[in-house]
């Protein structure tokens, strides 16, 4: 049984992500009305999300070390102020591609610095046995948020515009900052404590880059992260050029991840804590490897949103079963480290696949190039994975410590 504090969080990140899933359907699309090619598309997917190769790490640290309340208030505070200037900026007809990108790029920085903070706290507020649950449950909030954002999303783009969706982003970070305040009690912190020294940094991670068990997962979900993530990095340009739809098109495909990414979540409930998870992670990566392909492929849109539900799951248990693995795997003094090299792979190989692909986009077309990563990806991943398995199972040994 979860205690309150846990339900509270999930409800707050629940209706935070909602106005992030909002905001992510919207902001793409602006950028297409305003004439943004598909180079700027992935850039601004790039300046949102490359940050995480500078500061992730350096997040990693403030988690482990400094008051996560002031951590998250700080930076989601500012957070806030971006979609709230792009409602200023819609309500003046002022705004340009250049301005969502750098707006992008604040929030890139923020969200680098805050999100290893936000990652640790389920497992700080539950049992050891109960992390895996607790992040399975976590990502089901997280995915029914991609469900329900987008849906908002299509709703006030037809009757207001971006400027509902903005607006809505920017009220949504009100409730989780309030209750990160009183679900996090206020930790004392030396100047030796917050600094950022090169020492715990990079030993944490020299550990985790030396095990060959934690490497893989990492291995894993940067790969899938740079060549499976640009399938939603450059949907709004799937749909609309290839495909011939409109924004509501969009969110419905958008929607349809998110119910897939929640159907994962919930499988993932009742998979025993204790199994290996390696052998799932490996399949359900060079899944989503072949259904970027598939999707690629596809000329009908009425299959798109099918096969978004698919890449959804997949994306979904492989991604939470790493990060299980990683936590439950990490003593709780390297936690947050861990949880920011996880977040690196993640976000870092996503960044880095939207910038590549935009350039390939813009070359080649939306379909060769969703095809050409789709093949990279299955044919990385079944490489890798086989060594990886062959790797000894690791006995969880570590409890999680209090906040």
């Amino acid at each position: 049984m979860f205690s309150r504090r846990f339900g509270t969080f999930w409800f707050a990140s629940l209706l935070s992500n909602i106005g992030t899933w909002a905001q992510q359907v919207a902001q793409p699309w602006l950028l297409l009305s305003l004439g943004a090619s598909s180079f700027l598309i992935g850039l601004d997917s790039f300046a949102m999300s490359a940050p995480v190769w500078l500061l992730t790490l350096v997040g990693g640290v403030l988690a482990d070390r400094a008051d996560r309340r002031r951590v998250i208030t700080l930076f989601q505070s500012i957070q806030m102020l971006c979609p709230l200037l792009l409602v200023v900026l819609l309500l003046n007809g002022a705004v340009q591609p250049w301005m969502v990108i750098a707006l992008s790029l604040v929030v890139g920085v923020t969200d680098a610095l805050s999100m290893p903070s936000f990652q640790s706290i389920v497992p700080s507020i539950v049992k050891h046995e109960q992390i895996a649950t607790g992040l399975a449950l976590n990502s089901t909030q997280f995915n029914l948020s991609r469900i329900l954002g987008p849906a908002l999303a299509g709703v006030l783009m037809a009757g207001v515009g971006a400027v509902g969706c903005f607006g809505v982003s920017a009220a949504s970070y009100v409730p989780f900052i309030v209750i990160a305040l009183w679900i996090l009690p206020p930790r004392a912190a030396t100047p030796a404590a917050v600094r950022v020294d090169s020492g715990h940094l990079f030993a944490g991670v020299g550990v985790i880059a030396r095990d060959p068990y934690l490497r893989g997962a990492l291995l894993t979900v940067l790969i899938t992260g740079a060549f499976c993530g640009p399938l939603i990095v450059f949907c709004p340009v799937l749909v609309k050029e290839a495909l011939q739809g409109n924004v509501s098109h969009f969110s419905l495909a958008v929607g349809a991840f998110g119910v897939g990414g929640l159907l994962g979540a919930i499988g993932l409930l009742f998979v025993d804590p204790q199994r290996d998870r390696r052998r799932l992670i490996a399949c359900f990566a060079a899944a989503f490897g072949v259904i970027v392909v598939l999707t690629a492929l596809n000329p009908w849109f009425w299959a798109l949103p099918l096969l978004l539900m698919l890449a959804g799951l997949s994306m979904s248990v492989c991604n939470t079963s790493a990060n299980s693995l990683l936590q439950a795997s990490a003593t709780p003094q390297l936690r947050g480290v861990t949880v920011s090299v996880f977040m690196l792979a993640v976000r870092g190989g996503t960044s880095l696949g939207g910038l590549l692909s935009g350039v390939t986009v813009s070359l080649l077309g939306v379909r060769p190039a969703l095809l050409l990563n789709g093949v990279i990806a299955v044919a990385a991943i079944a490489f890798f994975s086989r060594q990886w398995l062959r790797v000894p199972p690791r006995p969880v040994e570590h409890p999680v410590g209090g906040i």
